[in-house]
């Protein structure tokens, strides 16, 4: 793995849209650094409440427990010097400091691990996200399969009431899949979005 090859400290970025299986790649490298007996502290942003408070979840259901946090600097309380692997799931909720300090833990020799969306219903860049993804070592960017056609799905449908979204609704709103599906770049719809015509003027 090229992992090996790399001095002791990194960030690594695990993104794509809803249902993508963000969440559960999270828990997966977890599980496997808890095999090796690695000293890991889980975090998660405490807006995301839709399956438990003090775990982080993915949609099929696997589970790790977490702290739960309010804000990024809340992470800085919760470190211990033998630390070796920091993990934050949702990490597109959490303000812009959370980028230096995922940077601060590499440089002082921690593994840092963390999921989110890159895109929010627009489509549009989410957070922090795109900061991290420019810091990070490693980035895996996962897909789903779109709920319309069984495409690649890169993209999250926000429905409500039955119809997509408006450009206009606010960006921040926790939901499972009574509230969002995951669509291709052609299958995904907001409605009232801007459109850029590709015509000569």
């Amino acid at each position: 793995m090229m992992y090996q090859q790399y001095p002791a400290g990194w960030v690594e970025v695990i993104c794509g849209c809803m249902f993508a299986g963000k969440t559960e790649e999270l828990i997966r490298r977890i599980k496997t650094l808890q095999y090796g007996k690695k000293k890991i502290k889980v975090f998660k942003p405490r807006i995301d409440n839709r399956y438990a408070i003090d775990e982080i979840a993915s949609h099929s259901g696997y589970k790790v427990s977490c702290i739960c946090i309010d804000k990024a600097t809340d992470i800085l309380n919760y470190l211990e010097e033998d630390d070796d692997v920091v993990c934050v799931d949702e990490v597109q909720f959490l303000e812009k400091e959370i980028v230096d300090i995922c940077d601060a833990l590499a440089d002082k020799g921690v593994r840092v691990i963390v999921a989110g969306l890159d895109r929010d219903f627009k489509g549009h860049a989410f957070g922090s996200m795109p900061e991290l993804l420019i810091r990070a070592e490693f980035v895996t960017k996962l897909s789903a399969v779109c709920n319309k056609c069984g495409s690649p799905a890169t993209r999250t449908q926000r429905i409500v009431n039955g119809l997509p979204a408006s450009y206009n609704d606010p960006i921040i709103l926790v939901g499972a899949i009574e509230s969002y599906e995951p669509r291709c770049r052609h299958c995904h719809e907001v409605l009232g979005a801007p459109k850029i015509s590709l015509k000569k003027l």
